[in-house]
Parts: C-alpha cells; structure tokens; sequence
C-alpha cells in the first residue's frame, strides 16, 4: 500500500509556540514536488505530544487539504489509552487521512497480550487502515515478532503496515518469512534504511526526509530498481545527515536544519523540546554540506 521516501513531517511553530499554517502548506508543496511518495502529519517528529486533539486533527485535515490526493496522508494517531486510540482514528478518518500510524500503549508498558488486545479492540471499529509503529526507544514497549505475524494475521485487510524503529534488522526477515512478501515494511530509522530494503523493505518513514526529499526520494527509486551502486552513493551522502538529525533531542536538530535548508522557515518548537546546542548545530551544517545541500 505505502513505498518510498514518506516523511515525518515537522510541524511548524512560531517562537511562540503557534502553529504556521502557511509555512507548512508550502512544507507539504515542497515535498510532493522533490518526489516523496506520502506524508505523516503528527507523528513523533511532528511533536505530536504537545498538541491538543483538536490542533492535531485540525493539523491532519490541512495536510489532506494541502495534499488533494496526489499522495496518501498517514495520520500519527496513537495513543497509551486505547478508547482514546479509538477516537483518534475516527477523527483521522473524519480529517480526510488514507491511514493512521498508531504506536502500541506506551508509559503503560502492556504485555505482548496487552498490546494484542489493545489493537484487537482497535479493530473492531477501525474505520481506516492501520500503519503499525514500533519504537521501543521511545514508548518502552516493543511490539515481538511473533505479536506482530498475531495481529496482522487477525486483521489483515486493516493492518497494513509496519514502520519498525526497533533497530534490529533481523526482524524484516522474521515478518516476512511468517507473513509472506507483500507485506508491506517500512523502515523507522533513516540510517538502516539501505539494509532494510536489502532484506525486504520497501521504504522508510523518515525524519531525513524533511530536509532532503529529493535525495531520500532518488535513494529510496534506487533501491526499488536494484541499483546497489546508486543507493549506496546516495546512502554514503546522506548518512552524515541521518547522524547530526539525532545529534540532539529530536526535533530540535531537523527543525535547526530546515531553517538551514529553507530560509525563512519558523524557529519554534514547544517545551520541554528545545533548540539543538551548538555542537548539534554544528554537525548538522557540516552534514548539510557534506550531502552538498
């Protein structure tokens, strides 16, 4: 269903803390044009812990609008309570969105049963497919291989996806011996990107992409058409860049980068995520340079 550069998208804010609708209508413009092949709207880059539900599906129904079918929108709606989870997927589905990427409970920290029964529920009235998004780093509960093959074997025309932030490459190989080829893989980490795809995957839902979309998009058609030297190329370039992203907390270096990259673009974040210090600043214009943007 989804393949290629999908970006997380940043969202946007003044040094206020308000939302710049203009500048991510432009953000979004920008992105079709450079080739990426969906959006995120609200995922973790996006910092969709600091927006209330209302500004979150208002935000994901701009990217519909903004986008007018020419890409599929994936709204980040996830939640650690799943009746809150389930009003989040009716309101992305009321939004205009293609698909949800939801995140198993985190803070909650369920068991492999738990985080079944959680999407089992979710299922039931799921109005919209499902994007399974997996990254323990973050919400300290990872989704098992083998609860994974459950939940998409009970529900597969609803579960459609995976975005594995896990970093354990392994597990491309465990999901598709178990649910076949056209199961759809999409890579959470930008740096693993080329391996992922080498074992099966078939794009990445990236923060990289956010600055350099036409690289990412060349990178990830390089690795659909089997050319290895090209993906490698484009992966030695961008590779420095996918480092200084995560060079400090996340999102505060690829919002310093857009700035770098579009002039012009707002500087805010919302607290507690704060402006990159100078050596994160530092390594992401050396990585600017060195991918020659």
């Amino acid at each position: 269903m989804f393949s290629g550069s999908i970006p997380a998208l940043v969202t946007p804010f003044d040094r206020d803390g308000g939302f710049d609708e203009r500048a991510y209508r432009d953000l979004i413009e920008w992105q079709i044009a450079e080739g990426s092949t969906a959006l995120v709207p609200c995922g973790t880059t996006g910092e969709a812990a600091t927006l209330t539900q209302d500004e979150q599906f208002a935000i994901v129904r701009l990217c519909v609008d903004q986008a007018r079918g020419r890409v599929p929108v994936i709204a980040g709606a996830g939640s650690n309570d799943t009746r809150v989870a389930a009003a989040n997927l009716r309101a992305a589905k009321e939004a205009g969105a293609d698909a949800a990427l939801m995140v198993p409970p985190y803070y909650n920290r369920p068991s492999q049963e738990g985080i079944f029964r959680h999407f089992e529920a979710l299922a039931q009235h799921a109005p919209l497919p499902i994007v399974l998004y997996n990254v323990p780093a973050r919400t300290v509960t990872d989704i098992q291989p083998e609860t994974l093959v459950r939940i998409v074997a009970a529900f597969p025309r609803l579960f459609v996806a995976v975005k594995d932030a896990s970093g354990i490459l392994q597990r491309v190989s465990q999901h598709r011996a178990a649910l076949g080829n056209d199961f759809c893989q999409l890579s959470g980490n930008d740096d693993l990107a080329l391996a992922f795809n080498a074992m099966g995957g078939v794009g990445c839902i990236s923060v990289t992409a956010n600055v350099a979309p036409r690289l990412s998009a060349d990178f990830q058609q390089a690795c659909a058409a089997g050319d290895a030297a090209k993906a490698l190329a484009l992966h030695d370039r961008l590779f420095p860049l996918h480092a200084a992203l995560f060079s400090d907390a996340s999102p505060g270096p690829v919002k310093y980068a857009m700035t770098r990259v579009r002039p012009g673009f707002p500087e805010g974040l919302r607290l507690p995520m704060t402006w990159p210090g100078e050596t994160s600043r530092a390594a992401v214009d050396a990585a600017l340079a060195h991918a020659a943007l």
